[in-house]
């Protein structure tokens, strides 16, 4: 059994989708170099159970040693049916990428994710 298939044993993990690779690429370009940005390639993740607001965990093999540490950076977008979307791009305690968060402010699931150019970032 490799050391992917044993960490993720029992969770539902996948590549990223293009579509949260472009959301990911466009929120970290002012902090991270091209090099860390392509780690990401290679990362599996886990859809988080949010009421289908599109949030993801990245998983890692040591999952249960693993907690929130620090938002990175924060953006936000106007969803198809008017509704604000905040995102969060998450780091763990060591500074990995923990989890790309969307949350709506009226709850309901996200319609589609935003292109590039819509994020309007937080400072």
């Amino acid at each position: 059994m490799s050391e992917e298939s044993q960490f993720t044993e029992g969770i539902r993990s996948r590549p990223l989708t293009s579509a949260e690779r472009r959301v990911i690429e466009a929120l970290v370009a002012g902090e991270w170099d091209k090099r860390e940005i392509d780690k990401l390639t290679a990362c599996r993740v886990e859809d988080m159970q949010d009421g289908g607001m599109g949030g993801i965990r990245f998983v890692k093999p040591d999952q249960r040693e693993r907690r929130f540490g620090k938002p990175l950076v924060e953006a936000e977008y106007v969803d198809d049916d008017g509704v604000l979307v905040s995102i969060a791009f998450n780091l763990d305690q060591k500074g990995e990428p923990y989890e790309l968060d969307f949350w709506k402010v009226d709850f309901s699931a996200l319609q589609r994710y935003p292109e590039p150019w819509e994020l309007r970032l937080k400072v």
